[in-house]
């Protein structure tokens, strides 16, 4: 009988790892032979550490493209040199640019449990939650300079009775919110498996090239010197691990830990869903600031960590305390007065955040091809777009998803496809028809949609439109308040508006005919110093007019619509 030991997990995981890379066809053939990773995601343990064993390890295996696993941690073969180059060079020029406030912040988000950090994502309301789920840190600044020995998280002198490091404590009255959390980075949901299998090293123990040089040297801390341009942070040179068998940079466990915390707070608390995605992606990129982790490890942190919260929020075991923490969350939100600053309130320069982010310095040379959602994704927008259905929801990440070409997000299933951040503002694109029913919510889709299919709206609640739409299968208004945000917002097909409200900007500008029903409301929002509305042709009449909520009568004309106000 064979002794388990790391020597022969790691010649196990080397087998795994090195198979010649698979076709497209033939991927997608023996993908069909194995387990969904929602399935099978509890296969992800230190004692499986190969594609056929492990969910975890097979999702990440894109990166077979870029690099070979060796025999041992330093010894592992460059597959793509341009691709870890560039890799490596990113983290060299990022380190020595650093500034003293970003190495600060870098070892603080280091250091600082990475579910409190992410509570920042609540912006106005982090400070009330922090304080009512009784979560502190003791990490709250940077030493000057190196400090004289290793520094953990604790919970600090004089804090509350029952406080808790990360997201709080489970019996506060926040509780089933933390337990979410903790569940989502629970037993399954370490990054551990993956890096000893891929064992792909840290920049500061790498070469520009990829490889490892130990030059024998220790520094005066009594680390080994290797030859590298990567400059960690001076507050974290006692943070390095002594034993770099047990310590890959791929993937990141940091970016893991952090897009986990994110994902389960923003299921509880979806008003807040983009900015706690743009909190964990500014937090994760810290990792190359410190000069902990390069860009492939970071990606791929993301990737598992979407895969593995998708996989937590969709086993029926945690059911029951999804609902309750959704609960728990819209009931503090409603009750608790968001005074804090917020970081994240400017949505376009959130995007701008995450965008370079989502790739970094991986380049894209394969074909686009439509994206196959991976099963079980849609959970992640269950609460942010709870009036679709799960199918509705699956097209939406379908039409969001970032193009295929890149190797590594191209992986099995293609979990690091997925944009989340584009997928909580709607659909991409209507392959189909789409039928929803908006019942006293409101949302708003942002994105520029196309497709040949429709929209049909029906319900109590509104839905607003803001991108240059070019879907061409119509739109239909059954119910409900559609807004139109811009004057191309309406799409390039025919509208219909039976029984419920156009809300529009002044100038919208139709390729199709307007149908105006019985007992359907116009409402303009700015001063109309023209047409409000022009199209092909224009049948019906508006039975009830008003501009900024005045009073207006309307000028109904064969291709058009304006305003006059009483």
């Amino acid at each position: 009988m064979t002794t388990l030991t790391r020597r022969t997990l790691l010649a196990a995981t080397t087998a795994g790892l090195s198979a010649p890379l698979l076709s497209r066809a033939g991927l997608a053939a023996e993908m069909a032979e194995v387990k969904a990773f929602v399935d099978d995601y509890k296969s992800n343990l230190t004692t499986n550490l190969t594609v056929d064993t492990n969910a975890a390890v097979r999702i990440l295996s894109g990166v077979q493209a870029y690099w070979r696993t060796g025999s041992a941690w330093n010894d592992g073969t460059v597959r793509n040199a341009a691709v870890l180059r560039a890799n490596v060079r990113f983290c060299e020029t990022r380190t020595a640019s650093r500034t003293d406030a970003e190495a600060a912040w870098s070892f603080i988000v280091d250091r600082r449990h990475q579910s409190y950090a992410v509570i920042d994502g609540l912006g106005p309301w982090a400070g009330a939650y922090r304080s009512t789920a009784l979560a502190v840190t003791g990490i709250t600044e940077a030493p000057a300079g190196t400090p004289p020995t290793t520094i953990s998280d604790a919970v600090p002198a004089g804090a509350p009775a029952g406080a808790t490091l990360g997201a709080g404590s489970p019996t506060s009255p926040l509780g089933r919110i933390v337990t979410l959390v903790n569940t989502v980075r629970g037993n399954w949901s370490s990054s551990n498996p993956s890096k000893f299998a891929v064992q792909y090293p840290r920049p500061w123990r790498m070469t520009t090239d990829s490889t490892v040089v130990d030059t024998g040297a220790l520094d005066e801390y009594g680390y080994p010197v290797y030859r590298s341009k990567v400059v960690v942070a001076p507050q974290l040179l006692r943070q390095r691990s002594l034993t770099p068998a047990d310590d890959g940079g791929f993937p990141s466990g940091h970016t893991n830990a952090l897009h986990l915390a994110a994902l389960a707070f923003a299921y509880a608390f979806p008003e807040r869903f983009q900015e706690l995605l743009t909190c964990a992606f500014d937090l994760a990129d810290t990792r190359i600031t410190a000069g902990m982790h390069s860009p492939l490890d970071v990606v791929s942190g993301r990737i598992l960590a979407t895969a593995l919260a998708a996989a937590i929020l969709n086993d029926p075991a945690n059911a029951e305390l999804k609902a309750a923490a959704r609960a728990q969350a819209a009931a503090f939100l409603a009750a608790t007065a968001g005074t804090g600053a917020d970081p994240f309130a400017d949505r376009t320069a959130n995007r701008r955040t995450i965008l370079p982010k989502l790739t970094y310095i991986l380049p894209r040379t394969g074909p686009d091809r439509p994206l196959t959602v991976p099963k079980g994704a849609e959970v992640l927008l269950e609460t942010r777009q709870p009036y679709l259905t799960a199918d509705q929801r699956r097209a939406v990440l379908a039409s969001t998803a970032l193009p295929a070409g890149y190797a590594l997000l191209d992986g099995p299933e293609q979990w690091g496809r997925l944009d989340l951040f584009k997928a909580a503002d709607g659909y991409g694109a209507f392959e189909s028809d789409v039928d929803v029913t908006l019942d006293a919510l409101a949302d708003a889709w942002r994105n520029d949609i196309t497709g040949r299919g429709g929209l049909t709206l029906r319900g109590t609640g509104t839905l607003t439109l803001t991108g240059v739409n070019r879907f061409r299968g119509g739109l239909r208004v059954l119910g409900g308040t559609l807004a139109a945000a811009g004057t191309r917002a309406l799409g390039g097909g025919d509208v219909e508006i039976r029984g419920a409200t156009l809300r529009t900007v002044p100038g919208a500008c139709l390729d199709g005919t307007v149908t105006i029903g019985p007992d359907s409301t116009l409402d303009v929002t700015g001063h109309p110093h023209g047409p409000v509305l022009t199209a092909k042709r224009v049948t019906g009449r508006f039975a009830r007019v008003t501009v900024d909520g005045r009073p207006a009568v309307a000028v109904h004309t064969r291709t058009g619509v304006s305003v006059r106000i009483l």
